[in-house]
């Protein structure tokens, strides 16, 4: 916990929760309203002064209207519905690649697997880059040891000769199961291993990992290596918490060819922002988020649920709302598991809520990760009920948040093993055909990535993955990738929160079934399902460098269209901030930039005032994510007028470099206190530092903290030494100046009446 160093330094929280932005409200006119309104309020009285109904007409409108009215509602349910559907595609990428067109240059490092037997794509990229002037080096990383430390020595060797261009993995087709973390398969463990390494040894070169078969491009390809899909999942976070060391994912074609390997070799040095491509015979695609409202047209098969259904994690908040659809649509018999089964708080007022609808109800105390034991349940349930599960619902899983340079494979196995392995052995438990509905809970991490969140979002991104290979073998299969939803369930209340200030609305727990069982019953293989705000996430997802995933929502669009600030907006205050320091001395200049910038980063941050703001702290140390930095820039725009870039937070890491900042930009003509080197060259100390601190901090704040009176005492006695000296004695127009140029810890010793601070 970080505590005040003082005993003075207080200060009283009190907890504002935010109010999620609503989603947007349906357009019409008042007219159309008002006619809308009397239809779903059945207010015929209204309707007929509205619409001009006569008596004689009354009857037939009393008829129809209760139609209309049903009608008109499921209608507007279903566009909230629609509203959050997305999916993902792939699409030509826009100026493809031609043979002999840019060209990769210098050393490149060929990273792969001793454990990979199948070396054909390697050599093929590698001739190629050979047969383009590329000189490469091969390093293999060990067959039984997927650590950092032998990623950083095998690293650490290859490095030996000098920097290098690139780094190109094929770590990912090791598909064999990491040998101390059985659940998490070795290329996701050594791709890890290698970012760390690239980290530890200050490698900026791009990273690209490569696979084959990982993805599916279109409807008729089949997803051929369901584990090589979660590598996917894992350089997606690369790519936000890396960028700058961050080349991107390319999928190679079943058949590597000539031509196919040229393309490859293409993209390294011509793909502009993309970085999630696929290579095939007919050219290169690339992988787009795009909205996927419901098609009323397709055919539906409903979902009626019959006989036996089991919910994994069914005793959680988002199991236990589907069992209450299941137990409200005739399921006859619940089949709940989670590790702490009927200990589980609250099993038992869910179980008896689900008697009540009818339901049978057997709360397990079962670890899907244990196939042994998963095994001998569906055994155990098949043979009471004379007739085998005809619904599974995969809900458990674990939630991690762990940046990639901060985790192990211990913490990937730990999350992957409810949620990954669980999945893995339903599908080989149900793998005849009997099922009527196979559901997986994914997350939106498995789409779109989640800095800190790397395990979680292999881990869902692995039950996409086998939601696609089921489908490929004619079985049922639909994976759900969600966002939050309210009242608890995938995320806790503060997390929901840092959802809701990334732009993921919670989504109501009843309309979010509705579309969970809409999916079921049209054949979704994988969607999306997330209440996006895209004025806040696009600016925040796209802050550290371009995110071609979103471009084609039209909304992410508009919204990084307008992310910069309107010019004419901060006109009126930033020309009274320009008069004010220009009138001013260089220490007020200094006091009221920092000033500023402390005061709208306490407000970006969420705390009461700038007090909790340090000035020499670094941002990321103080909260700040992509989310808050976007906030901030829009904030010190308006109220300076100065066109700040999204990254500036992080470009300018301090309070007080952000504001020596301003002063550049605000006064380009200033020569006097400069924030860099002094006229001899020499960095200012930190005593400078304290007294431009010091000089930030109000009057009123110093008089607060019971120092004003012991500062004019301490200047007092100074005062008459010096003037018993026969020394000139400062006059009243000069204390603020003595102030400011106190040490900090004298202020400290007085305060606290000791001799050491």
């Amino acid at each position: 916990v970080d505590l005040p160093t003082y005993p003075f330094q207080r200060q009283r929280y009190w907890p504002k929760p935010m109010v999620p932005a609503s989603p947007a409200a349906h357009g019409g006119d008042s007219m159309d309203t008002a006619f809308w309104g009397a239809v779903e309020s059945q207010d015929f009285g209204t309707l007929a002064d509205t619409l001009g109904i006569g008596e004689d007409g009354r009857d037939s409108w009393s008829d129809v209207l209760p139609t209309l009215s049903s009608w008109r509602r499921r209608q507007r349910e279903q566009s909230v519905l629609d509203g959050w559907r997305y999916r993902v595609v792939w699409k030509p990428l826009e100026g493809a690649v031609a043979l002999g067109g840019a060209l990769p240059s210098g050393t490149w490092l060929i990273v792969t697997s001793q454990g990979t037997t199948d070396d054909e794509p390697v050599r093929a990229v590698e001739q190629e880059l050979a047969r383009r002037g590329v000189r490469t080096v091969r390093v293999p990383f060990e067959v039984d040891d997927t650590g950092r430390a032998m990623a950083l020595q095998w690293l650490g060797d290859a490095l030996a000769d000098g920097p290098v261009d690139g780094v190109l993995s094929f770590l990912a087709q090791d598909e064999r199961p990491d040998p101390f973390h059985p659940v998490v398969p070795a290329g996701v463990a050594a791709t890890t291993s290698l970012v760390q390494a690239m980290t530890d040894l200050d490698v900026t070169a791009p990273l690209w990992c490569l696979t084959r078969g990982a993805v599916a491009v279109s409807r008729a390809e089949p997803l051929a290596r369901p584990v090589q899909a979660q590598t996917w999942a894992l350089g997606r976070v690369i790519g936000l918490e890396y960028p700058e060391r961050w080349g991107g994912l390319i999928d190679l074609p079943a058949v590597l060819d000539e031509q196919s390997a040229a393309r490859v070799c293409g993209l390294l040095a011509g793909a502009g922002d993309e970085d999630q491509l696929a290579v095939r015979s007919h050219g290169v695609v690339v992988r787009r988020l795009v909205r996927a409202p419901a098609d009323p047209t397709k055919a539906a098969k409903p979902w009626r649920p019959r006989g036996t259904a089991l919910v994994t994690g069914g005793m959680g908040a988002l199991g236990g709302h589907v069992a209450r659809w299941l137990a409200g649509h005739g399921a006859e018999h619940l089949v709940l598991t989670g590790r702490r089964g009927a200990d589980t708080p609250g099993a038992a007022a869910l179980e008896a809520e689900l008697t009540a609808m009818g339901a049978r109800v057997t709360l397990v105390a079962c670890d899907v990760s244990d196939r042994t034991a998963l095994a001998a349940l569906v055994k155990e349930v098949e043979a009471a009920d004379g007739a085998p599960i005809r619904s599974v619902v995969h809900a458990a899983g674990e939630t991690l948040q762990a940046g990639l340079r901060d985790s192990d494979p211990a913490q990937f196995a730990r999350v992957m093993a409810a949620k990954a392995a669980g999945a893995a052995y339903l599908d080989e438990l149900f793998a005849d055909g009997s099922l009527d509905a196979f559901v997986l809970f994914s997350s939106g991490a498995a789409i779109w990535g989640g800095a800190a969140q790397g395990a979680y979002a292999v881990a869902n991104c692995s039950l996409d993955a086998l939601a696609e290979h089921r489908r490929s073998r004619r079985l049922p299969a639909t994976s759900v990738a969600w966002g939050g939803w309210a009242g608890g369930g995938m995320v806790d209340a503060s997390a929901e929160d840092t959802l809701v200030r990334r732009g993921l609305r919670p989504m109501a727990a009843e309309p979010a079934v509705r579309a969970l069982v809409q999916a079921v019953e049209q054949g979704e293989t994988c969607l999306t399902v997330a209440d996006i705000d895209w004025t806040r996430f696009a600016p925040a997802f796209t802050i550290s460098r371009a995110r071609p995933l979103i471009e084609d929502v039209p909304e992410a669009a508009a919204a990084l269209r307008t992310d910069e600030p309107a010019g004419d907006t901060a006109a009126l205050p930033a020309a009274g901030l320009r008069e004010r320091l220009a009138s001013a001395s260089d220490a007020e200049r200094d006091r009221t930039l920092l000033e500023l910038v402390r005061t709208e980063a306490a407000t970006a941050l969420g705390h009461p005032s700038a007090d909790a703001v340090e000035p020499q702290r670094a941002f990321k140390e103080l909260g700040f994510d992509s989310v808050m930095a976007v906030d901030l820039r829009n904030r010190l725009t308006a109220a300076t007028g100065v066109r700040l870039e999204t990254t500036v937070v992080f470009d300018e890491p301090s309070p007080v470099a952000l504001r020596d900042r301003l002063r550049r930009e605000l006064l380009p003509g200033d020569t006097g206190r400069d924030a860099g080197p002094d006229a001899a060259g020499t960095e200012p100390s930190d005593d400078t530092e304290a007294r431009a601190v010091l000089a930030a901090v109000p009057i009123a704040r110093i008089r607060a903290a019971g120092l004003l009176d012991q500062l004019l005492s301490l200047a007092g006695a100074a005062d008459e030494e010096q003037a018993g000296a026969g020394r000139e004695v400062p006059g009243p127009g000069d204390r603020v100046d003595e102030i400011n140029a106190m040490d900090i810890d004298d202020l400290v010793r007085m305060a606290t009446r000791t001799k050491d601070a």
